[in-house]
C-alpha cells in the first residue's frame, strides 16, 4: 500500500498538485487519469522520487519515503518495478540481459540464477524463445512485454506503469492490460498506472483516480465511473471515448 498525504507541488510558484491525499491499494490496479497538464504525471514522479513534493508526504507501507535520503530510499527502490512509456529497453543488450539488468543492480545473484529468473519472467509474459533477440527485432507489443518482465524480475511490491498502451494497436493494448492485471493479482503487487486510455480504465481499473487542475477530483472503481454525477469527469470520459471512436 502507498499513502499520499496532503501533497503539494509547484513550479515557479504555480501549484501543479494541490493538497492530494489518497491511498493506492495492494493487489489492485490503481489508475491515474486526467487531461494533459492536470498534474497526473507530476504525481507519479513524486511517487517514485523523480520529483520531491513541496509539502506533505508519501508513505510506502510503514516507511516515510518523503523523509528518506537518497541512500535510505534504496531499500524501497529495490521493491519498485517500472514500466516506461516507450519500454526503454537497452538497444545494445539482448532480451535476457535487459530483464536481468535490475537483478544486477539490486541483488547478489549469480549469472546462472539471474538467467533462470529472467527465463521465468519471460515465460510469464509469453515470450519463451525470445531471450536471444535484440530489441530492434521486437514488435512494439513484444517490447512492452519484455519491459514488464524486467519490471517484475526483482519481485517488486510496487509496479508503476506510465502510459503502457501508448503506440499499441487495440488488440495488443488489451493483451498488455490483461497482463498487468494478472501480474498484479498473482503477485499481490500495488500497481499504479498513469493512462489516457479509457479502454484500460474500463478493463482493469480496480481503483480510478481522476486528477483535475492539480486537485483530487474523483476516486472510484471502473464500475462506478459511468454512473458518477461529476461533470468534469463525465466530460473527460466521453470526450476521450469520442476521440477514440473518431480515430478508428
Amino acid at each position: 500500500m502507498i499513502r499520499v498525504e496532503n501533497v503539494w507541488k509547484s513550479f515557479d510558484e504555480q501549484p501543479v498538485l494541490k493538497d492530494i491525499s489518497l491511498t493506492f491499494e495492494r493487489g489492485k490496479t490503481n489508475l491515474i487519469i486526467g487531461k494533459s497538464g492536470s498534474g497526473k504525471n507530476v504525481l507519479m514522479k513524486c511517487l517514485v522520487g523523480l520529483l520531491e513534493a513541496d509539502r506533505g508526504r508519501i508513505v510506502y507501507g510503514d516507511l516515510d519515503f518523503s523523509a528518506m535520503g537518497y541512500r535510505q530510499r534504496r531499500v524501497i527502490r529495490k521493491e519498485l518495478g517500472m514500466l516506461f512509456q516507450g519500454a526503454a529497453l537497452f538497444d545494445s543488450m539482448s532480451v535476457t540481459d535487459n530483464v536481468m539488468f535490475p537483478l544486477s543492480m539490486f541483488t547478489t545473484m549469480s549469472r546462472k540464477e539471474k538467467e533462470m529468473r529472467a527465463a521465468f519472467c519471460l515465460e510469464r509474459v509469453n515470450l519463451h524463445g525470445a531471450d536471444h533477440l535484440q530489441p530492434s527485432e521486437l514488435s512494439g507489443g513484444m517490447k512492452k512485454r519484455v519491459a514488464i518482465a524486467r519490471a517484475i524480475s526483482i519481485s517488486p511490491k510496487y509496479l508503476f506503469c506510465d502510459e503502457p498502451n501508448s503506440g499499441l494497436d487495440p488488440p495488443t493494448a488489451i493483451l498488455i492490460d490483461k497482463l498487468i492485471s494478472e501480474i498484479t493479482e498473482e503477485f499481490n503487487i500495488t500497481t499504479v498506472v498513469n493512462t489516457h486510455d479509457m479502454n484500460s480504465v474500463m478493463e482493469i481499473g480496480d481503483k480510478v483516480v481522476y486528477i483535475y487542475l492539480g486537485e483530487l477530483w474523483w476516486v472510484g472503481s471502473r464500475h462506478e465511473i459511468l454512473h458518477t454525477g461529476n461533470k468534469e469527469l463525465n466530460d473527460f470520459v466521453y470526450a476521450t471515448e469520442l476521440m477514440r471512436t473518431l480515430k478508428k
